[in-house]
């Protein structure tokens, strides 16, 4: 599909313009699945009988049902953050979700597929595969494989799955078939390529497979030996529980510094990994990650990529995840119509020939580098409840090589038979879930087949609201407010690599960091759940909190531009800023966003008043 799409069409609307679209899709769908039912063996008696509907109790269960939902109908609406709203929510990852993908999530509930079971779920779970493989084209595997996990932490977890399976293998290897590694020392074993791991695995029967398996990481031998494990400050709190969960432990871990940026310091990442090398300690794998979540960051996985080659030649090796569960629907944005991963020169007369900025935006060579790397790692997490524009939840994995998932399988034979254990509709064997919903797949499924993961769909949609975070924070750069004789300066962070936007509100001559950070967390307070008035309220955002212990010092630049000293900082060790994930699909509007950023000025303004 080459035409471009109008990703406006495809939400219900903040003000409902859609609705009737979605009621007519949602009737018709249902009506076919209500004549499915009808239409299965006609002769068939039916078990519910009019004598059964006329009985009191059975009018009573209804009433009793009817009662319920009205009480569910009575909760949401007041427990519920109006996060379909064009422009006053801008806190966590949520936004208005695609009606395609409520649609097909909607419809195929009710026809209640188990994916993990190929005979319950014969249509989802093509579905997934056909995602999976979406998930490969989108990160250029060439021969990948992908699938839909519970959400990103489960993703996370199984790429570290992966890492530490791939680094035991050839200590297996060793035991089970030690022709095949002949001549080998320990250290060599221990920094074999998955490449050279598969290369093996292709020349061994089945049954030598599963003896390997049986001796690697999976039996809990050799664990401690496989090395350490080394994440960026911004990784993701689920690293800790996949770390803790997979028996590798957190004492194998190692938190490499964010510079001033809030990327990860690769050249303090590339003197850790030479120490380690030098000391013969394993490096068990490195997480990149695409769209840090407190940030929008994107770090320089194509560095790590060039990086590791160069320790390749050295004899030393590790595997590489992305942690892209925010920002990898992103990559859409560097993909032309045919699916072709433009070169950078080439990329600003495609993004004009698609219309997908209307405001001055530059994607800066990292960030295209960042994200054009990624096909060099050997697993990768995305999301589709997130970027996805997908309802919860709808994690995602894909991994380089789909022969990469036979070094994970397991086969329940309840589940499995012979016949259908190898088909590549079949994914319980290689999942850390068990049963999962094919509602989830079918949804995230007719999202990709209505937006294409291109410019021409995902692109413009995810560019809008890219387009939508760097104006707020231009905006926001020349933001002041007098109240009661006092001015408050507002003051963003650095330009945000994804659509990610922190900024910190400060009282002009203000020298404690201390009191600067109640300010901000009062501000937090009503402008969050945690004001009563959450309706009423004309702006909702959320906060982060840069400390010491995780961030290090690398706030210390942004905390002198604000107007504090170093010493300040080491005496308070940490920074409050107000944070708005910023992924509404409509404020690339001028109109739109011009009406909504003053009604947050005159929000901010007043909520100032109330506080001081």
């Amino acid at each position: 599909m080459s035409e471009d799409m109008n990703y406006k069409s495809l939400f219900i609307g903040d003000k409902s313009e859609n609705g009737s679209v979605y009621m007519d899709e949602l009737k018709r769908l249902v009506t076919n699945h209500l004549g499915w039912r009808k239409d299965y063996i006609p002769s068939d008696i039916p078990a519910i009988t009019d004598s059964d509907q006329t009985k009191k109790e059975y009018q009573d269960s209804l009433r009793r049902q009817h009662e319920v939902l009205t009480e569910l109908d009575q909760r949401l609406r007041p427990g519920t953050i109006p996060w379909m709203s064009a422009g006053r929510y801008w806190g966590q990852m949520n936004s208005d979700t695609l009606m395609p993908a409520m649609l097909a999530y909607c419809y195929a509930m009710l026809w209640n597929s188990n994916n993990v079971a190929l005979e319950s779920s014969v249509a989802t779970s093509k579905m997934e595969s056909e995602v999976g493989e979406d998930f490969a084209k989108l990160f250029d595997y060439k021969d990948g494989w992908g699938h839909i996990t519970h959400d990103g932490s489960m993703a996370n977890l199984e790429g570290l799955w992966y890492a530490r399976q791939f680094k035991s293998m050839p200590l297996a290897f060793k035991e089970v078939v030690p022709d095949k590694v002949k001549g080998l020392s320990d250290w060599e074993l221990l920094n074999m390529s998955v490449e050279k791991v598969l290369k093996i695995l292709a020349t061994l029967t089945p049954d030598e497979i599963n003896a390997v398996k049986a001796h690697s990481s999976r039996s809990g031998k050799n664990i401690q030996k496989l090395g350490k494990f080394i994440v960026p400050y911004t990784k993701h709190y689920s690293w800790l529980k996949a770390l803790d969960i997979s028996g590798v432990g957190l004492d194998q871990m190692i938190q490499i510094p964010v510079k001033s940026d809030f990327r990860m310091n690769i050249d303090i990442l590339e003197e850790t990994i030479k120490k380690l090398a030098a000391e013969k300690t394993p490096i068990l794998g490195v997480v990149a990650v695409v769209g840090t979540t407190e940030e929008g960051q994107v770090d320089e996985v194509d560095r790590i990529v060039k990086f590791r080659k160069e320790m390749e030649k050295q004899g030393v090796y590790f595997y590489l995840h992305v942690d892209a569960a925010y920002g990898g629907y992103g990559r859409a944005l560097f993909k032309d119509e045919n699916g072709n991963f433009v070169e950078y020169d080439q990329l600003a007369d495609m993004l004009k020939k698609h219309h997908v900025f209307n405001y001055p935006v530059r994607i800066s060579e990292h960030v295209y580098r960042g994200f054009k790397a990624i096909k060099d790692a050997e697993s990768v997490t995305i999301d589709p409840h997130k970027m996805g524009y997908v309802p919860y939840s709808a994690g995602g994995i894909a991994i380089k090589y789909q022969s990469m998932r036979n070094v994970i399988s397991y086969f329940a034979p309840y589940v499995f038979e012979k016949k259908t254990a190898e088909a590549p509709d079949m994914l319980g064997s290689y999942i850390i879930g068990g049963s999962k919903s094919g509602a989830t797949a079918a949804a995230v499924w007719a999202a990709h087949r209505t937006l294409p993961l291109n410019v021409t769909g995902y692109g413009r949609l995810i560019g809008s609201s890219i387009e939508t975070a760097q104006r707020f924070r231009d905006f926001l750069k020349k933001l002041k407010f007098n109240v009661k004789g006092k001015e408050v300066d507002v003051y963003p962070l650095d330009n945000p690599d994804f659509n990610m936007v922190d900024w910190v509100l400060k009282i002009n001559g203000e020298t404690s960091l201390k009191k600067t950070n109640e300010l901000n967390e009062k501000m937090f307070n009503f402008s969050s759940i945690y004001d009563s008035h959450v309706y009423s309220n004309r702006f909702i955002t959320s906060h982060t909190i840069f400390r010491k212990d995780t961030y290090g010092d690398s706030p210390v630049p942004f905390i002198k531009r604000i107007g504090f000293s170093e010493d300040e900082w080491n005496k308070v060790g940490a920074v409050t800023l107000l944070r708005a994930a910023i992924m509404t699909p409509y404020l690339n509007d001028t109109k739109l966003f011009d009406f909504y950023s003053q009604g947050i000025a005159k929000s901010m303004e007043k909520k100032l008043n109330e506080i001081l």
